[in-house]
């Protein structure tokens, strides 16, 4: 449970509760080429010998003509878990643009003269999903720069830029830092830094929003230690207040994870609230309210271009990333903004028109919620859409081809770039292949075992028996088709 605290960490703790893939190594070992078969006989073999319960659906296509090379139950309806963050990507950058940014400003209603607003002080979201403690002590540095010193009205807080959600899954633990609430003002991806130490037969309890350089308390969020086996944790709200408890038997004598937030605009405020302090500006209780009035901008802190968020969230597959760009790209077309279903099923329909005739069904813009749908060989229809590759391919991870040992297989010009998806009893990898040949292939290998995992989120357990077991079994039948296809000579 122990958790280090740089950005990339972060970003890298988030992202693996999702699904990663290794960093390439030199090739250790090289494979004879596979024996001449029909493509639909190897194909069949594969998943056969692979023995993994549920469905599985498999796709290979070529995008320079539009042919599907190979298939095995490609038209089976399956949770594509993360790889949905491909869509939301291609969706996110076709609508607002490389160089969009999210940004969050600080602005004064009323007179500000002599540095003394008489007046409310706003501070209000533009829905960025990266938005972190050290960005947000910099933008109270240049409110106080621009020249304020005391605020004599209220502390408000504008969160209306996206809709406000409790968590992007209900269905998911409550403890789970991947599974955050989300909202027009967002802050260290909505999470809350919960850390122990023990002391005699006692443990001390923090709870914060630190960075690598700040470490500001929170009370939005408070912990108690309590006597019992299971649960780990238990949540409540208290008012405004996240009110956990976690059981002591399952405490180390120390450590740290982080644990959602259920009101982000608020703890964004409070720690606005703190550095504020820091600098002589004293603030009350901050109130959210639900239009934007007419202000001035004092200060603003805009988030990198939109194509730096992309590859970002790619790399990391963080939910709250992708929640927030779908929601924002729809709130473009649409308008206006809407909610998280309504927006998921606009996005389906987009894609519905990106890549004509596929019938994907979206839950959300993450892949979270179980609830999403996509065959693989739709999948695979929209990698192949027109000018799809060019500007997915660059946001996707290298996949390495490995043996059952993890040694790495070396097969010519052979690469495989794609998104990885992983929830509890489903798997899915979808992107591009270069063949040992050299042709550039597009592909899609779905698998789940949905009676498995609702059994599973019946038992209530972050990881339940099986899960783990099952999805190994699922990354290695990825590895063998990846293999069969980059060693064919196509």
């Amino acid at each position: 449970m122990v958790m280090r605290l740089t950005r990339r960490q972060v970003l890298a703790g988030i992202g693996a509760t999702l699904g990663t893939a290794a960093h390439a190594e030199a090739p250790l070992r090289s494979y004879r080429p596979i024996a001449r078969v029909s493509p639909r006989a190897a194909l069949d073999s594969i998943v056969a010998r692979a023995g993994i319960s549920g469905q599985v659906g498999v796709a290979l296509g070529d995008p320079a003509t539009g042919e599907v090379l190979e298939t095995y139950n490609a038209a089976a309806l399956l949770p594509p878990a993360s790889v949905t963050k491909a869509v939301t990507a291609l969706y996110a950058l076709e609508t607002l643009g490389p160089d969009h940014r999210f940004t969050t400003r600080v602005l004064a209603q009323g007179t500000l003269q002599g540095g003394i607003l008489d007046g409310h002080l706003i501070l209000a979201g533009g829905g960025d999903p990266d938005l972190g403690t050290d960005e947000m002590a910099r933008l109270v540095d240049a409110t106080h720069a621009s020249g304020l010193r005391e605020v004599r009205g209220d502390f408000l807080v504008w969160d209306g830029a996206l809709p406000t959600l409790d968590q992007i899954d209900p269905a998911q633990l409550p403890h789970v830092g991947y599974n955050p609430a989300l909202g027009g003002l967002n802050l260290n991806y909505n999470r809350v830094h919960f850390e122990w130490r023990r002391q005699g037969q006692n443990f001390v309890t923090t709870m914060d929003a630190r960075s690598e350089t700040h470490r500001p308390p929170v009370t939005i969020a408070r912990m108690r230690v309590v006597d019992r086996d299971q649960p780990v944790f238990t949540h409540a709200r208290d008012g405004d207040v996240d009110d956990w408890t976690v059981a002591r038997s399952a405490l180390n004598a120390e450590g740290s994870r982080w644990l959602p937030v259920r009101a982000p605009a608020l703890y964004a405020a409070e720690v606005f609230a703190v550095f504020a302090r820091s600098k002589g500006i004293v603030l009350g209780n901050p109130r959210v309210i639900p239009a934007l009035p007419q202000a001035v901008e004092l200060a603003r802190h805009d988030g990198q271009p939109l194509a730096g968020v992309l590859a970002q969230m790619m790399r990391y597959s963080t939910n709250i990333t992708a929640e927030a760009l779908g929601l924002t790209a729809t709130a473009r077309i649409a308008g206006q903004v809407r909610g998280l279903r309504i927006s998921a099923q606009d996005m389906a329909r987009w894609a519905g028109m990106r890549a004509p005739g596929i019938a994907a069904q979206f839950a959300d813009h993450s892949g979270l919620g179980d609830a999403s749908q996509i065959s693989a060989a739709d999948m695979v229809a929209f990698l192949q859409a027109r000018d799809a590759q060019p500007r997915l391919r660059p946001l996707m991870r290298d996949i390495r081809l490995v043996d059952q040992n993890q040694t790495a297989i070396s097969a010519g010009q052979a690469g495989v770039q794609a998104k990885t998806g992983t929830l509890n009893f489903v798997s899915a990898l979808a992107g591009y292949l270069r063949t040992a040949g050299g042709r550039d292939l597009s592909f899609a290998i779905f698998a789940a075992d949905l009676e498995a995992r609702d059994r599973g989120k019946a038992l209530g357990e972050e990881i339940p028996p099986g899960a783990r077991r099952w999805n190994a079994q699922a990354r290695r039948l990825q590895q063998d088709i990846l293999q069969q296809w980059a060693l064919r000579a196509y």
